[in-house]
């Protein structure tokens, strides 16, 4: 089954019992027990819900992986990988991940001794110098939050069985519409389902796939005992999303090439991060292991024009945090997504403070281009 129908018929296809199209909502705790260890499947929906469960089945196959996982958020869904992981393991991360990753492995599994550096993933001979006895995993997004770089996931992920470490790819930005992790050898892929996946602004959620059995039972223990699970209401919403999410990432995809090559045409502005030009240094590797170039963009505005003024003028494009839903959102990583990652590291990478980072959504891309262009016209100093 091609991508676009297993989006909508995959998982768990419908309601047997009554012949309802859409999974039910399943809004309960418990569950009736015939016997003394005797139970339908469910006991408890903290450990198992069939809401739930038919999203997992759904993400699990959509990323042609094992078995997947829903949570409360997509830091949930993080959270509970990371917790894989003990004292004395060390991680290497990509150097512009997302501001929320970095802060919970940076503020949190530090204070367990699960430590971290910092690398361009980009570069192989750069992950392979860092790699010591201590490094358990790679971490990465291709593309990277917000400068959009590019990581090889199939190379770093060969490197990574090479040395016995697993490969987690964060696959929020592309969904498994464009880009399927796990075939290109990564063992786990982590979703903030708030984003596309959902793809409306109005669900908060995480998403895990692992590729094997055993990650499976430890990914399953470590969702049962802390319990961040997914709410059945959400599951429901979730699978929802994901059944438009072809149609929604064909129009985010053309729209984000035409404001793309849009910005860069512009004087005002300085740089524009966006991996499907040509001159991306990323665009070759995005070309072979994804479908498209996403709908993500970042650019700088030059000397002159104020990004503050920029922002508040714009009328269509809304100013807020988050990404991926259908209406375009403008955000400032600095002070926003990205603030919780040292200035000097920010700063080092390139997240600097007229930095502006673009979710283009759906709307008329006329419309999104008329907007830009006044809000940079108010921009001037």
């Amino acid at each position: 089954m091609k991508i676009e129908s297993l989006l909508i018929h995959g998982g768990i296809d419908g309601d047997e019992s009554t012949g309802a199209v859409n999974i039910p909502i399943y809004q309960t705790s418990t569950y009736k027990q015939p016997a003394m260890g005797v139970n339908k499947g469910y006991e408890y929906s903290r450990t198992g819900n069939p809401t739930r469960k038919a999203l997992e089945e759904l993400i699990a196959e959509l990323e042609g992986g094992y078995a997947g996982f829903a949570f409360a958020s997509g830091m949930a869904a993080i959270t509970a990988v990371l917790s894989l992981f003990k004292a004395g393991d060390k991680l290497l991360i990509s150097n512009n991940i997302y501001g929320g990753s970095f802060r919970v492995i940076d503020k949190v599994f530090k204070n367990f001794n699960i430590d971290y550096s910092i690398v361009n993933t980009s570069n192989l001979d750069e992950i392979r110098e860092a790699i010591d006895d201590t490094v358990k995993a790679i971490y990465i997004e291709s593309p990277t939050n917000p400068l959009l770089g590019i990581t090889d996931i199939e190379e770093v992920s060969k490197l990574a069985k090479e040395n016995n470490l697993l490969t987690i790819v964060d696959n929020t930005f592309m969904t498994p519409y464009l880009q399927k992790p796990i075939e290109l050898g990564a063992d786990i892929v982590v979703h903030s389902g708030t984003k596309y996946l959902g793809g409306h602004s109005d669900t908060v959620s995480g998403l895990a796939v692992v590729n094997s059995k055993e990650l499976a039972e430890r990914l399953h223990f470590i969702q049962n005992a802390t319990g961040g699970v997914l709410a059945p209401f959400d599951s429901f919403l979730m699978i929802r999303g994901i059944k438009t999410l072809a149609v929604r990432m064909d129009r985010h995809n053309s729209n984000a090439k035409a404001v793309a090559e849009y910005l860069r045409s512009r004087d005002e502005v300085e740089k524009v991060y966006y991996p499907g030009f040509e001159d991306h240094p990323g665009y070759e590797v995005q070309k072979k292991q994804a479908k498209g170039f996403g709908a993500m963009i970042a650019f700088v505005l030059k000397e002159g024009f104020s990004y503050k003024k920029f922002i508040e003028s714009l009328e269509l494009i809304t100013f807020g945090e988050s990404l991926g839903g259908v209406e375009s959102l403008v955000s400032h990583p600095a002070a926003m997504t990205h603030a919780s990652i040292p200035a000097d590291i920010r700063r080092k990478v390139g997240i600097v403070d007229n930095l502006i980072r673009l979710s283009v959504g759906i709307e008329n891309v006329e419309d999104l281009l008329e907007d830009i262009n006044r809000a940079i016209e108010k921009a001037r100093q």
